[in-house]
C-alpha cells in the first residue's frame, strides 16, 4: 500500500487475516461503532460478534490494495472474495481514529 497506516488499523488488518474476532474487537475504542451491511454495531462485544457472524455465514478474505489518509480518517480499498453473491468485490473501509483506536469503521462499496 502507498502509506504508513496507524497501529490500530494494522492490528485490525493482521486480524482479519487471522480471522481471530476477539484481536479485531481489541483494535477498537470501547464505545466504538462498526456499520456495514446496513447494520450498526456498537461497543466491543457487538464488534467482536459482528465478525464471529460474519466469519460463520460465509468465508471471505480482504486484501487492502491502496489506502489513503486525512487527519483522524483512514480508507483502505480492499478487494473481499469469497463464497457470497457478487465475489470478488472492492470495499472502501473507512476508519475513524481516536488516540490508538478505531472510534468508527464504515463499511462500504
Amino acid at each position: 500500500m502507498n502509506i504508513d497506516l496507524p497501529r490500530a488499523v494494522v492490528a485490525f488488518l493482521a486480524a482479519e487475516k487471522a480471522k481471530d474476532s476477539a484481536a479485531l474487537a481489541r483494535s477498537f475504542d470501547e464505545d466504538a461503532v462498526v456499520r456495514d451491511e446496513g447494520h450498526e454495531h456498537r461497543g466491543l462485544a457487538a464488534i467482536e460478534a459482528w465478525h464471529r457472524e460474519a466469519n460463520a455465514k460465509v468465508r471471505y478474505v480482504v486484501e487492502p490494495l491502496e489506502a489513503s489518509a486525512s487527519g483522524s480518517t483512514v480508507v483502505v480499498r480492499a478487494r473481499v472474495s469469497g463464497d457470497f453473491p457478487g465475489s470478488p468485490t472492492v470495499l472502501r473501509h473507512c476508519f475513524t481514529l481516536t488516540a490508538d483506536r478505531i472510534a468508527r469503521l464504515e463499511v462500504r462499496p
